[in-house]
Protein backbone atom coordinates (compact mmCIF):
# COMPACT_ATOMS: atom_id res chain seq x y z
CA UNK A 1 0.00 0.00 0.00
CA UNK A 2 0.92 3.27 -0.70
CA UNK A 3 2.74 5.42 1.95
CA UNK A 4 1.49 2.91 4.44
CA UNK A 5 2.49 -0.45 6.04
CA UNK A 6 -0.20 -3.21 5.21
CA UNK A 7 -1.89 -5.07 3.29
CA UNK A 8 -4.87 -4.58 0.09
CA UNK A 9 -7.47 -7.57 0.27
CA UNK A 10 -9.76 -8.01 -1.94
CA UNK A 11 -11.78 -10.61 -3.61
CA UNK A 12 -12.95 -13.78 -1.23
CA UNK A 13 -10.52 -15.25 1.92
CA UNK A 14 -11.70 -18.83 2.00
CA UNK A 15 -10.10 -22.02 1.95
CA UNK A 16 -8.53 -21.49 -1.96
CA UNK A 17 -6.93 -18.05 -1.17
CA UNK A 18 -6.57 -18.96 2.47
CA UNK A 19 -2.43 -19.64 1.90
CA UNK A 20 -1.77 -16.31 0.14
CA UNK A 21 -3.83 -14.36 2.41
CA UNK A 22 -1.70 -16.14 5.43
CA UNK A 23 1.50 -15.38 3.54
CA UNK A 24 0.65 -11.61 2.91
CA UNK A 25 -0.28 -11.45 6.59
CA UNK A 26 3.18 -13.09 7.86
CA UNK A 27 4.90 -10.72 5.54
CA UNK A 28 2.95 -7.80 6.98
CA UNK A 29 3.76 -9.05 10.79
CA UNK A 30 7.76 -9.21 9.74
CA UNK A 31 7.46 -5.60 8.49
CA UNK A 32 5.01 -4.29 11.69
CA UNK A 33 6.44 -1.39 13.77
CA UNK A 34 3.67 0.23 15.42
CA UNK A 35 1.06 0.20 13.20
CA UNK A 36 -0.27 -1.49 9.99
CA UNK A 37 -2.77 -1.12 8.02
CA UNK A 38 -5.60 -3.72 6.43
CA UNK A 39 -7.65 -2.16 3.58
CA UNK A 40 -10.76 -4.31 2.91
CA UNK A 41 -13.05 -2.23 1.10
CA UNK A 42 -13.36 -4.57 -2.27
CA UNK A 43 -13.40 -7.71 0.18
CA UNK A 44 -16.55 -9.40 -0.77
CA UNK A 45 -16.34 -12.58 1.66
CA UNK A 46 -14.53 -13.98 4.70
CA UNK A 47 -14.35 -17.03 6.10
CA UNK A 48 -13.71 -17.39 10.23
CA UNK A 49 -10.51 -19.14 9.11
CA UNK A 50 -9.55 -16.12 7.48
CA UNK A 51 -10.14 -14.10 9.92
CA UNK A 52 -9.00 -16.08 12.67
CA UNK A 53 -5.65 -16.13 10.75
CA UNK A 54 -6.23 -12.22 11.47
CA UNK A 55 -6.54 -12.69 14.72
CA UNK A 56 -3.71 -14.57 15.44
CA UNK A 57 -1.54 -12.49 13.63
CA UNK A 58 -2.55 -9.29 15.77
CA UNK A 59 -1.97 -11.22 18.75
CA UNK A 60 1.20 -11.84 17.81
CA UNK A 61 2.68 -8.64 16.74
CA UNK A 62 5.56 -7.15 18.91
CA UNK A 63 3.21 -3.99 19.63
CA UNK A 64 1.25 -1.93 18.32
CA UNK A 65 -1.75 -2.73 16.20
CA UNK A 66 -3.62 -3.52 12.83
CA UNK A 67 -6.01 -1.32 11.60
CA UNK A 68 -8.68 -2.55 9.32
CA UNK A 69 -10.28 -0.18 6.82
CA UNK A 70 -13.57 -1.50 5.72
CA UNK A 71 -13.67 -4.80 6.35
CA UNK A 72 -16.81 -6.83 5.39
CA UNK A 73 -20.21 -7.08 8.06
CA UNK A 74 -18.91 -10.56 8.50
CA UNK A 75 -15.63 -10.03 9.67
CA UNK A 76 -17.03 -7.85 12.42
CA UNK A 77 -18.92 -9.98 13.71
CA UNK A 78 -17.17 -12.69 14.08
CA UNK A 79 -14.64 -10.62 15.71
CA UNK A 80 -17.25 -9.98 18.43
CA UNK A 81 -18.44 -13.64 18.29
CA UNK A 82 -14.66 -15.14 18.60
CA UNK A 83 -12.55 -12.41 19.61
CA UNK A 84 -14.20 -9.55 21.41
CA UNK A 85 -12.65 -6.70 23.59
CA UNK A 86 -9.00 -8.00 20.79
CA UNK A 87 -7.34 -4.65 21.83
CA UNK A 88 -4.53 -5.39 19.18
CA UNK A 89 -7.55 -4.81 16.37
CA UNK A 90 -8.82 -1.53 15.45
CA UNK A 91 -11.52 -1.58 12.98
CA UNK A 92 -12.92 0.87 10.78
CA UNK A 93 -16.39 0.76 9.34
CA UNK A 94 -17.48 1.40 6.11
Amino acid sequence: MSGRRGVRATGEINVLTRPSWEAALSAMARCHEDVSYVEMSELQFVDVAGVAALAVTSLNLSGGRLVLEEPPSELRRILDIFWPDLPTIEVVPR
